[in-house]
């Protein structure tokens, strides 16, 4: 079993938030953190400006900022030139 980075959990919180997925307890199972350790990553992403946080009747929702977006394209571009290069390597 391989162990995600701090870096691709940012990323994969950053994902599942991005494709709609806005109440804490359903982000916290799509991306497999505990409780603690995903409040402490909602405070460093919401802190750096990539996610922003909404309270409603007690509710709270989190949506990825247009920082956030720009991030998590970027990442997403990067992980698309890593596997072309791994494919050239592999033949």
């Amino acid at each position: 079993m391989v162990r995600r980075s701090r870096l691709e959990i940012y990323f994969d919180i950053l994902d599942v938030i991005n494709r709609g997925i806005d109440k804490p307890t359903q982000i916290m199972y799509k991306t497999n953190l505990s409780w603690t350790v995903l409040q402490d990553m909602f405070e460093t992403l919401a802190n750096g400006g990539f996610i922003k946080e909404e309270t409603k009747l007690n509710s709270k929702r989190y949506y990825v900022t247009d920082k956030g977006k720009s991030a998590l394209s970027y990442h997403l571009r990067s992980l698309d030139g890593l596997i072309d290069v791994k494919e050239v390597f592999s033949k």
